[in-house]
């Protein structure tokens, strides 16, 4: 595992490893999502948040503030769906790799 090892990936690109983890982790959750057969209340707000977790990715160094933000939201919409624990408490861990936002 690269936190571990404390290396970047192998890919050549000079990308943040815990950007990398991060990018992983929600891409796994969004194809959990979609194929998770039923519906429930708050689906579309945490595939919203998948989606703003992704383009957050993008750029490569997201906001601390707004990646807790959109972890609370995903966890408040999807948290008692047991089948999606297992990719929501991945996306926890690798947001919880950005450590704290600095405190004012």
């Amino acid at each position: 595992m690269l936190r571990s090892l404390g290396q970047r990936p192998v890919t050549g690109s000079d990308e943040d490893p815990r950007v990398a983890e991060l990018r992983t982790a929600v891409s796994r959750l969004r194809r959990e999502l979609a194929a998770h057969p039923s519906e429930f209340p708050d689906r579309a707000i945490a595939e919203d948040e998948l989606g703003t977790l992704a383009a957050m990715m993008i750029d490569g160094a997201p906001e601390i503030p707004r990646l807790r933000r959109s972890l609370l939201l995903i966890a408040g919409a999807i948290g008692s769906v047991s089948a999606l624990s297992r990719g929501l408490s991945d996306v926890r861990d690798a947001v919880d790799l950005f450590g704290e936002p600095p405190r004012r």
